[in-house]
């Protein structure tokens, strides 16, 4: 709002002037020494209590980097870069960068509060009283309006603290997407190995069950044995082959959402798994566990939950601030004249400047219920904070008994594989010599089938248990990350005629 000018002549205008700047000296200085208060509460980082140990081991600290780019441990370049191309090219990415990117506009628009705010106005009219012999008037008119809100309580730079807090949980919001991507990606890599290996482990089963088949045709031939015995060779192989359409399915499943996660149609990836098909990445180094508070510094959503935290405590103390008066210095200064010439004329000048004070009498207690509500909603995203660190910590727990539990199970169907492919062999030799019954073959490929399928699906779960383990550390890319490109590029945003719309072409009749 415009705040009316006293016309005063040029004669008496100096004084005033003057003490209007010392006047406005004087709050300013004031209100300098005044900015130093602040209401309500101040964040301090809360303690939470953790372990010291693991209860299936970890007893130092991780160093930083520790965690950082560990899919270079499975030694596989097709993941790596698989991983690459997703932190490049994945939408959830890309839409966390434009939220980290509204956040930090947000946190500017804050700012602002804290600044003058200037306008200026102009006018010209022209205009004639519409009686005989009078000639027109013009009327020219420019101006300035400004307006200052003293932040005597604080009220704006809390919420230029909150503004701020909103800034690290976008970026800490994006981190958690790229260690969720990355996880991801290397869990469906694994995955779409392990189904190759499967489909290829089938495959090489059939065939061998088939030639099994023809040699029992021949013994039914030369009456070693029955049809019933034929019958059984040739089904073993069928029921072995079905399973291939099962897990090529799954196969292709998995495949596509690589490729989705990559920023890509979903048959994008299938010349490029065919590349080193069916080799089930395997970790060839520990991956350290460090000690339960790390996950208080490396884990995103812990870092997102405890700024969000920080945030809802600065929401108080901006509550708490509008119960408290406040105090805005406006002033306005404007000149008119009959030409443009005339403007800016000592003659010609009008202003008005002084604080304005505004206080909070009676409002029904609005005031105080947006105090309490900010409280509670702290209290909130407080045990939210407490409830993100103990399914972090349980997180680890469980990924470091999937892990070891694993690595146990894979040692032994890795003897037991190698003991049933023994016996396998063996009994093919004593079938072919008549020595042993198409049951002890029958009995032993079947046994070896499953023991080798067993041994596969337990090598995904270890690879897929050790990027949880990963994950669950907090483990992610710890690139640079450029936040400040945007996705979408404007064109012709100045002042600019609309385009015209194109007519509809009416359709032919037919």
């Amino acid at each position: 709002m415009t705040t009316p000018f006293h016309d005063v002549s040029s004669k008496r205008r100096a004084a005033p002037l003057r003490q209007a700047i010392r006047l406005a000296a004087v709050v300013l200085t004031g209100s300098m020494l005044g900015g130093c208060l602040v209401v309500g509460p101040d964040y301090e980082t809360p303690g939470v209590s953790v372990p010291a140990r693991w209860s299936n081991g970890g007893t130092r600290s991780l160093a930083p980097d520790t965690l950082s780019q560990w899919w270079q441990r499975f030694h596989d370049p097709i993941l790596t870069s698989l991983i690459e191309d997703a932190v490049a090219g994945n939408l959830d990415v890309a839409a966390a960068k434009a939220r980290v990117r509204e956040a930090r506009a947000s946190r500017q628009q804050a700012i602002g509060t804290l600044l003058p705010n200037v306008t200026g106005a102009g006018s010209a009219i022209r205009s004639d009283v519409g009686t005989p012999h009078t000639e027109e008037v013009s009327n020219i008119q420019a101006g300035f309006d400004a307006s200052w809100e003293l932040d005597i309580f604080g009220a704006n730079r809390r919420n230029v603290e909150a503004a701020h807090r909103g800034v690290e949980i976008a970026e800490a919001s994006l981190r958690d997407v790229l260690l969720t991507l990355v996880g991801d990606v290397g869990a469906y890599y694994v995955e779409a190995r392990g189904y190759q290996a499967r489909i290829a482990l089938a495959r090489r089963t059939a065939a061998s069950q088939r030639q099994t088949a023809s040699l029992t045709e021949s013994k039914f031939q030369a009456g070693a044995v029955s049809k019933v015995d034929v019958a059984k060779a040739a089904a073993e192989a069928s029921s072995t082959a079905a399973n291939i359409p099962t897990y090529e399915a799954a196969y292709a499943a998995a495949l596509h959402r690589l490729s989705v996660l990559t920023g890509r149609e979903p048959n994008a990836l299938a010349a490029r798994m065919q590349q080193r098909a069916g080799r089930i990445p395997s970790p060839r180094l520990p991956l350290p566990t460090g000690i339960p508070a790390d996950v208080l510094l490396s884990r995103p959503d812990v870092r997102v939950a405890e700024r969000t935290l920080a945030q809802a405590t600065a929401n108080i103390g901006a509550a708490e601030a509008a119960r408290y008066p406040a105090v805005s210095l406006t002033g306005a200064i404007a000149t008119s004249g009959s030409r443009i010439g005339d403007l800016a004329k000592k003659s010609s000048i009008s202003w008005s400047f002084g604080p304005t004070l505004t206080v909070p009498i009676f409002n029904g207690g609005q005031l105080k219920a947006a105090v309490d509500v900010a409280k509670a909603q702290r209290d909130q995203y407080f045990i939210a904070y407490r409830a993100t660190v103990l399914t972090a910590l349980e997180d680890v727990e469980n990924a470091i008994v999937s892990l070891t539990q694993g690595r146990r199970k894979v040692g032994q169907l890795a003897t037991a594989t190698r003991h049933y492919r023994d016996a396998t062999q063996l009994s093919r030799t004593l079938y072919q010599t008549g020595s042993s019954s198409f049951l002890d073959v029958l009995d032993a490929e079947r046994s070896l089938y499953s023991s080798e399928d067993s041994l596969l699906q337990s090598r995904v779960a270890v690879a897929t248990s050790y990027i949880s383990l990963a994950k669950a550390l907090g483990g992610g890319w710890d690139g640079v990350i450029d936040s400040s490109r945007p996705e979408v590029v404007d064109v012709n945003t100045g002042p600019h005629f609309p385009p015209q719309a194109k007519p509809v072409a009416e359709k032919a009749p037919e």
